[in-house]
């Protein structure tokens, strides 16, 4: 086991004698790489600060329940990311859909662009996916999770997973394609 991975799990060992000095070192060990997976989510720094505390209090609470499986961090940021989620369907955010008949299923596992797209038109173009493809395609390509963990994250079959990725990089090069991130525009 690495150096890193021993301070964390002595460090969540204190945590579940509620050692205070334990929580704030995972605090201040974690909490920028979770506000970043926040922002990448939220889009509002705010936010992604209250998503952060809120998952914190939610690991301290919970913390009985980490059984070291995964790393601290990486149990962590899955907190995060369903915080986050959470956040975005209670805000209820409207995104234009293209009309299903119009995807077609992509069996291909290649992600590359056309090299005179920008690193942000494909950030764009992501934000204007609708959620049910913007979530699976976020945590596929920017989150780095696999089928398994985004089917378990969002509450859905891996085969949904799937599917619903092949039809978000669809309609993500089809919008890079007519640099038009929302319908109509």
């Amino acid at each position: 086991m690495e150096t890193r991975e021993l301070i964390s799990s002595d460090l969540v060992a204190q945590c579940r004698n509620n050692s205070r000095k334990a929580q704030l070192a995972l605090y201040k060990k974690y909490a920028h790489g979770m506000y970043c997976v926040a922002m990448r989510f939220v889009k509002n720094s705010a936010d992604a600060e209250d998503i952060t505390q809120e998952a914190f209090i939610r690991a301290f609470r919970k913390i009985d329940q980490f059984q070291g499986n995964v790393t601290f961090g990486a149990w962590l940021k899955r907190i995060v990311v369903n915080r986050s989620i959470d956040f975005l369907k209670a805000r209820k955010q409207h995104f234009v859909e293209l009309e299903e008949h119009r995807l077609t299923l992509s069996e291909e596992p290649d992600w590359t662009v056309d090299r005179d797209v920008q690193v942000e038109e494909v950030k764009s173009a992501i934000e204007a996916l609708p959620d049910k493809y913007r979530y699976v395609v976020q945590l596929y390509l920017v989150e780095g999770y696999d089928h398994a963990e985004i089917s378990e994250i969002l509450g859905f079959k891996q085969t949904t997973s799937r599917s619903r990725l092949m039809r978000g990089k669809t309609y993500l090069r089809e919008l890079l394609k007519n640099k038009s991130y929302v319908a109509g525009s």
